[in-house]
């Protein structure tokens, strides 16, 4: 078996030309491509760049979807929840889909989710 540590020490002795030189041989008398290794690291790089955690939402929407069975329950827990008069947490219930509370944190739209679930409604949180 040939010294490592020679060999090592004359391939670094190479020029830039002299080490292509030495690539295209060693493919030749091998059956194999250098190209190969450097595709799968180009290949890698993208599973780095996809393992970056991504940043956590902080502000929800709550959107009703449908309003069910109990059209007034939900009517009133609207109006419960967003201060509006009856005409407009009317309207807002009836124009499914549409956005009870907008900007909220995550425990308010949890809070909101669960209140209007709780009577019926169909309710996403965006």
């Amino acid at each position: 078996m040939a010294d490592l540590a020679k060999l090592v020490e004359e391939i670094s002795a190479l020029t830039l030309l002299e080490a292509a030189e030495l690539v295209k041989a060693l493919e030749n008398k091998l059956g194999v491509s250098a190209a190969a290794p450097v595709a799968m690291v180009a290949g890698a790089a993208p599973a780095a760049v996809e393992a970056e955690p991504e940043e956590e939402q902080t502000e929800f929407t709550v959107v009703l979807k449908d309003f069910g069975p109990k059209k007034i329950e939900v009517i009133k827990v609207v109006r419960q929840i967003t201060n509006l008069g009856l005409k407009e947490a009317k309207e807002l219930v009836e124009g499914v889909p549409s956005n009870v509370v907008e900007a909220v944190s995550k425990e308010v739209a949890e809070d909101t989710k669960a209140k209007l679930e709780a009577v019926g409604a169909v309710v996403e949180l965006k």
